[in-house]
């Protein structure tokens, strides 16, 4: 494979990055819809394949501005992935809303233009070996997002984008003066210029940095990256971009863009770890994990609209990863990269399903969702297995993670692990309940004619991923996996 390789014009580093930029500058001059939706996932498809390279072919950090090693490469295979499945459930789904007429067809190209410039983008922040750099890649994931957030034109869908560009560009502002503190805590160790802020550069004179500035950039950087990853209280922008937005940018926001912020976060989280006077950044991220996860538990008893509802379970979620991150050590660290894999894997094959419910019952309203599993089995049953996976049932992949994470809090911390499990039972009885109306009873009227045929190929390739993932881990993953963990500390 390594000989294949070195034929390629570019490097699989550089590919990650090509293919979604120039595909994004192709895509803007295609108006028909059906080649837009092809190149679409080809392009996608292109970057996924490129980034399973890097899992044998690594740049030199030395000669590039670009950088790859065990954990980054994480974020990036998931990434590429979901994006690419996403894309093939995008090409149905959106085909439907212009048949509709709820979207226009002049909109399109927009569209995909933005959702390949969002890829590129995301793999800029993961690959970025200059915290600046990394500054810019989320900035502009935030601006494309909230683009698309807006491609309805209505009211409530301005609104949101609104919303989440006011709220975004507060996180985003705090995000970077706490890059600025880290460059100024480098920079009487490092030197002026690009130097000093290279994060291979950073993490190797880390010991060295100023720890007063680096507790105060910490927390600027918590608030600002922390707005991105949608934890309570920073979350206000997320609900109203998942319930406004077209439901492929729920997924994408879910499975990807929250993870790239948290990849930002834990860069920093090393940084201040390998500096022995720094205080410690595990318990503030405890904090605000605990925080999300017990807030948004008690939010999903509230939710009416479907999309609303899981846009609160990614902030569960992100909760429940922060904590585990924030709890450290090399189970619980394992823990929170698995949940991560199983969260956006899980998540974004709800969204595939809520989009497809949304759209053959004419509604987003929970209360006019019932009875899909005898109006629509095949969805309806995947949604149910979708709901009992993110609840943390057996034998789902999110099960393995948080039964990891609560026995490593009981073995180190066992008055935390009191509200841990008091907010994962909070959150379990709330997507319980809520699917027993929505997958059961007597069927609500539908929009759309059962006999209509959308993708489900990406929606069950999602859940059997998470099925594997809960019932055995190649050795080869739990290897990976555990070498990510040491690293975090």
């Amino acid at each position: 494979m390594s000989a294949l390789l070195h034929l390629l014009p570019f490097a699989p580093i550089d590919a990650v990055l090509v293919v979604p930029g120039v595909a994004a500058f192709i895509l803007a001059l295609i108006p028909q819809y059906r080649l837009g939706a092809r190149v679409n996932m080809l392009a996608s498809g292109l970057t996924f394949l490129f980034a399973l390279t890097l899992l044998v072919e690594r740049p030199d950090p030395t000669v590039s501005f670009l950088f790859v090693d065990d954990l980054n490469v994480v974020f990036i295979v998931l990434g590429t992935f979901v994006g690419f499945t996403t894309s093939i459930f995008s090409a149905s789904y959106i085909g439907h809303e212009i048949e509709i007429g709820r979207l226009k067809p002049g909109y399109i190209r927009f569209y995909h233009g933005m959702y390949q410039a969002l890829s590129f983008s995301m793999n800029l922040g993961l690959t970025a070996n200059n915290v600046g750099l990394m500054w810019v890649a989320v900035e502009l994931a935030t601006l494309t997002t909230v683009l698309m957030v807006g491609l309805y034109r209505t009211q409530a869908a301005l609104e949101a984008a609104w919303k989440y560009f006011i709220l975004g560009s507060v996180g985003i502002a705090l995000a970077l003066f706490g890059t600025i503190l880290i460059y100024m805590a480098a920079r009487p160790v490092i030197g002026e210029g690009h130097d000093a802020m290279v994060w291979t550069t950073l993490i190797a004179n880390a010991a060295a940095l100023s720890p007063e500035l680096l507790n105060v950039a910490f927390v600027f950087l918590m608030l600002g990256y922390g707005t991105k990853v949608g934890l309570a209280p920073l979350h206000a922008w997320l609900p109203d971009a998942h319930a406004e937005g077209p439901t492929p940018i729920s997924a994408v926001l879910s499975g990807l863009l929250l993870n790239v912020a948290l990849y930002a976060l834990l860069r920093f989280k090393m940084l201040l770890a390998a500096n022995p006077f720094a205080v410690a950044p595990g318990p503030l991220l405890v904090t605000l994990g605990l925080v999300s996860l017990i807030f948004a538990g008690f939010m999903l008893y509230l939710r009416r609209d479907i999309k609303r509802l899981f846009a609160y379970s990614s902030i569960e979620h992100m909760g429940l990863i922060a904590f585990a991150f924030g709890m450290g050590g090399p189970l619980a660290n394992f823990a929170g990269l698995l949940h991560m894999t199983m969260h956006s894997l899980t998540k974004s094959a709800i969204f595939f399903a809520v989009g497809q419910v949304a759209q053959v019952k004419g509604t987003q309203k929970i209360a006019d969702i019932r009875g899909l599993t005898e109006s629509h089995p095949t969805l309806g049953w995947s949604l149910v297995v979708g709901v009992a996976a993110i609840a943390g049932l057996p034998p789902m992949g999110i099960f393995t993670s948080e039964f990891l994470l609560v026995s490593s809090t009981f073995a180190r911390e066992p008055l935390l692990a009191i509200p841990l499990v008091f907010g994962l039972l909070l959150a379990f009885g709330a997507l319980v309940w809520r699917l027993t109306g929505i997958a059961f009873g007597k069927p609500s009227p539908s929009v759309v004619d059962a006999g209509r045929r959308p993708s489900m190929l990406p929606l069950i390739v999602h859940l059997v991923l998470v099925l594997i993932a809960g019932l055995y881990l190649p050795g080869p993953l739990v290897a990976w996996f555990q070498n990510v963990a040491r690293m975090l500390g």
